[in-house]
């Protein structure tokens, strides 16, 4: 494993002294308003009926997603909230401004996507036609749905036309322009094969193993025609899998200029491609992360140790029965990554699913947030029933039928949060239950906003089956910070995959704008940068996505700014 070398300036190394006599005290630092911001609305999980709905239900705690973005361009973000159950509605809360939310999905036309052949898994915001506003896609088990923004607080399916309907089994899905064309294409994450689910005529469509199952539903790409239709090219594009896909994400491993993708996938080995930058992937997974039989559930990349270059966090399962551990994949610049989980302590989070990068004290330093915990029901325990079946010599573990049933059994739930404090890049310190984050609900997706714009990140929760939780950032005043709000003219207009390296007391740190890495959850396109101590920023360089670069000086601390591709002289 190589020795993580820490490049950052002891100008982030102290956050003032309000924030540290704040820390001394013990704190809070999050509040949790869900209730008094009007956002609470309870996630429902889909039941089955079919024969092997009482085998099914584990399998199906799922579904409950947030994605975040600013969709009527009133300078607030606005959330996303789905729900899975036969019904349910979806919740679009538009940001009144005051840390208080309306549902506005049913008057939107983005509320109704749960029927007897479709089940929500998740969502994910992209601005597909290029005209500024966020269009929004359900992804579903069954089939796909893509709404387009019609600027006047409206939604119309477009799913049909843009030929992107396919019934998919879908639970994830990203989007980044892989090709540099300047338009957004869609990578959709698929866990069942595209068989009925919700009426199988055959008992065979589970795993077939627990360490190298490969009858899942792997990854679909669809390229961006530019003309409101998207083109099947998985096969053109190298990335035809047939694991069980939880995630994806996406980011430019070695700073070529091109983003690469990470799959997260259960029931057998992630895998890493490499973009060959004309329009294929190259499969480098043995060489980038080695084989493995883990259980991924999340991916998200940030620079946590500030040297330059993106990491990947991903999620898997920690307990009684799976001593798996997570991924902390350090970027070791060469195509290469160390798994430093263990020296980090970001190794066990019990049944990880979504996890998220971000500075919630303005230090500097990316902090983590984990979400755990699969289902929490009665006192006892599904754990010893799948003992017993994966012992049996034989057992065909694609028949749904040899699988026992769940009943009302709980299986790695009543799992705590995690809350990771980033010391200096060399460990991560739980820091959950002294900021009141440390809910025991089954966590899903988590999302990453500054709600109400004053410069500290906000964190919103999804739970399966249960409320979601809204925390506020309340840290003391005293740290400085910078947002930015990107603008693409060449590249895709909402500049995903743009970096951003912001240098100041003579250290450069990095940020990039995802299209919707880690599970269940999208976070806030803007870029932000805690800044500790410093009040005055060298410089700032974008890396736009279709390669060229910008550098940027005179820009001022404590504010949103917005920077529009072209407008500065480039390198």
């Amino acid at each position: 494993m190589k020795r993580l070398v820490i490049t950052a300036g002891a100008y982030l190394g102290c956050i003032g002294a309000v924030l540290i006599a704040a820390e001394a005290t013990g704190a809070r630092w999050f509040e949790d308003v869900t209730k008094k911001a009007g956002i609470n609305a309870r996630h429902g999980n889909r039941v089955f009926d079919n024969p092997y709905a009482k085998i099914m239900a584990g399998y199906t705690a799922l579904g409950a997603s947030a994605s975040v973005a600013d969709y009527d361009g009133d300078g607030f973000d606005d959330v996303f909230v789905t729900d899975s159950k036969l019904g349910g509605k979806n919740h679009l809360y538009h940001n009144n401004g005051n840390m208080t939310f309306t549902d506005v999905a049913e008057s939107a036309g983005v509320a109704n996507a749960n029927d007897d052949k479709n089940a929500v898994a998740d969502s994910l915001w992209f601005d597909f036609n290029n005209d500024g506003r966020p269009d929004l896609l359900v992804v579903r088990f069954g089939h796909n749905q893509l709404y387009q923004n019609m600027g006047n607080g409206k939604f119309k399916d477009v799913s049909h036309a843009a030929g992107i309907d396919g019934y998919k089994n879908a639970i994830t899905a990203i989007a980044f322009d892989y090709d540099r064309d300047g338009k957004l294409d869609l990578f959709v994450g698929s866990y069942f094969q595209p068989i009925n689910i919700f009426n199988p005529e055959t008992p065979r469509f589970f795993p077939e193993s627990f360490e190298t199952a490969n009858n899942g539903g792997g990854v679909t790409v669809y390229h961006n025609n530019g003309n409101g239709t998207f083109t099947d090219v998985t096969d053109k594009t190298g990335l035809r899998l047939s694991g069980w896909t939880l995630d994806l994400g996406h980011a430019d491993a070695d700073n070529d200029g091109w983003d690469d993708l990470y799959v997260a996938a259960d029931f057998g080995t992630d895998r890493f491609f490499h973009n060959n930058g004309n329009g294929t992937f190259t499969d480098i997974t043995e060489t980038a992360i080695g084989i493995d039989s883990k259980k991924g559930m999340n991916v998200d990349w940030g620079d946590f140790d500030n040297d330059g270059l993106l990491d990947i966090y991903v999620t898997n399962i920690t307990d009684d029965y799976m001593r798996e551990g997570n991924f902390l994949w350090h970027n070791n610049g060469n195509l290469t990554f160390s798994d430093v989980s263990r020296e980090t302590n970001s190794f066990e989070t019990g049944w990880g699913w979504g996890a998220k990068f971000f500075d919630y004290d303005n230090d500097g330093w990316l902090d983590l947030y984990v979400t755990n915990g699969w289902v929490s029901a009665g006192k006892d325990s599904y754990v010893p029933d799948i003992f017993n079946m994966v012992t049996k010599p034989g057992i065909d573990f694609a028949d749904a039928r040899n699988w026992p049933p769940m009943g009302n059994k709980s299986l790695s739930g009543y799992e705590k949060k995690k809350l990771f404090h980033n010391e200096h890049g060399q460990l991560f310190k739980d820091q959950a239950a002294r900021h009141g984050v440390d809910s025991q609900k089954d966590g899903r997706g988590v999302a990453i906003a500054d709600f109400d714009n004053d410069g500290r990140l906000d964190m919103f929760v999804a739970n399966a089956s249960g409320e979601p939780n809204l925390y506020r950032n309340t840290m003391p005043a005293g740290a400085h910070w910078v947002q930015f709000a990107l603008q693409g003219t060449k590249s895709n207009r909402t500049a995903i995959g743009a970096q951003v390296r912001l240098t100041a007391g003579g250290s450069t740190r990095l940020q990039f704008i995802s299209g919707g890495n880690s599970f269940a959850g999208q976070s806030s396109n803007r870029v932000h940068f805690g800044l500790g101590d410093v009040a005055k920023i060298d410089q700032i360089e974008v890396r736009w996505p279709n390669g060229e670069k910008e550098v940027f000086t005179g820009i001022a601390v404590d504010k949103l700014q917005k920077i529009v591709e072209g407008s500065s002289k480039r390198k």
